[in-house]
């Protein structure tokens, strides 16, 4: 049912949401503690980009090319290529983590991958 023209939240749909963010992000703790990093820096914006860029073997002043305009989509696309390659993974597992990130992430966070290395090193 629509209110003044604006869709109905029910509470379950609330709950659902929060469901799947707790698990994304889950996920991503365990993808940042199987890399030997602190797993709660995820929850903290900027430095777990900061994080991350260091466990795929980036420099730390990557982080500014993500505030750029058009760079910023080049760079996710690098750092995503390198988190897949960090755990043993090709090019058709950085699609995945590009068009299927919820999947992925999970996969990735839950699975039995295992880190083997930044990387942009390897």
């Amino acid at each position: 049912m629509e209110t003044n023209g604006m869709p109905d939240i029910t509470f379950g749909t609330i709950l659902i949401y929060l469901a799947v963010v707790v698990i994304y992000i889950a996920a991503e703790w365990k993808i940042y503690e199987k890399a030997g990093k602190p797993g709660w820096a995820v929850l903290i914006p900027f430095y777990n980009i900061y994080v991350l860029l260091k466990i795929v073997g980036r420099p730390g002043w990557w982080l500014l090319l993500f505030f750029i305009p058009l760079v910023n989509i080049i760079i996710g696309i690098i750092v995503t290529n390198d988190l897949a390659k960090s755990f043993g993974q090709g090019v058709g597992f950085t699609l995945g983590l590009i068009f299927l990130s919820p999947v992925f992430i999970l996969l990735l966070g839950f699975g039995n991958y295992k880190y083997i290395g930044p990387g942009a090193e390897l």
